[in-house]
């Protein structure tokens, strides 16, 4: 399986040398580290890992802690392949998608940003959800006020998002990690150039309406009963 680990190391000659053989030695095989910060004499780097599907992550853990001044802020699950592009590849199907384009948005977020699920919905309560991915939950925890530019936060519960205007849909987008770290700064300003290219692509708003009204057909029928309520 492929793993994505958060790690905050000395940031001083050797320390990165002593990570990569501690994470050798456990078995796990490195195809890419990101720098995140660089700063005050410490490093925040995104390690992703091939890592057997049989074996405990403790073993990976216990290998790391033991390399002095090394904190392990998360690991957890990534479908993203090391040394590829895949926001180009989305953007490409994006410019032909037609109609569809909000939802091969939606739908490639959480590979994207190694996320668990995305969803959209109106920005005025109540909220309807226009578009979520298969692992979204039936209730979406939109925030009670869609922010003013894209901002992660983490609720009470753990669960770790990023809510995000989308203006000339009326619609906000949020985006969720339940397992590993918050989202770092560098994620956020990712999926911020990502929407503003999106949100520049001919047939979004006629798309966004059809799911809209689709979404809210089907609510309409859930609680009333009505076959086709909004023509």
């Amino acid at each position: 399986m492929l793993l994505r680990l958060r790690i905050a190391l000395p940031d001083r000659p050797g320390t990165l040398g002593r990570v990569t053989r501690a994470l050798g030695s456990a078995g796990a095989d490195i195809t890419q580290v990101t720098v995140l910060d660089r700063g005050d004499g410490r490093a925040l780097d995104d390690f992703t890992v091939y890592w057997p599907d049989a074996a405990p992550r403790e073993h990976l853990m216990e290998a790391l802690t033991s390399v002095d001044g090394v904190e392990i802020e998360g690991v957890w699950a990534t479908r993203e392949a090391p040394g590829t592009y895949p926001e180009l590849e989305i953007l490409k199907f994006l410019t032909t998608a037609g109609d569809r384009a909000l939802a091969t948005l939606i739908d490639s977020m959480p590979v994207l940003f190694s996320a668990d699920w995305a969803a959209a919905g109106t920005e005025k309560i109540p909220r309807v959800t226009v578009y979520s991915s298969w692992r979204a939950p039936a209730e979406v925890p939109f925030p009670d006020e869609t922010p003013a530019r894209p901002t992660a936060f983490t609720l009470p519960s753990g669960l770790h998002l990023i809510a995000a205007p989308l203006p000339p849909l009326a619609l906000s987008l949020v985006l969720a990690r339940a397992e590993g770290p918050a989202f770092h700064r560098n994620e956020v300003h990712r999926l911020t150039r990502i929407l503003e290219i999106f949100l520049m692509l001919p047939a979004i708003e006629r798309g966004a309406d059809r799911a809209f009204r689709k979404a809210t057909s089907q609510t309409v029928r859930v609680h009333t009963g009505v076959e086709n309520p909004i023509q």
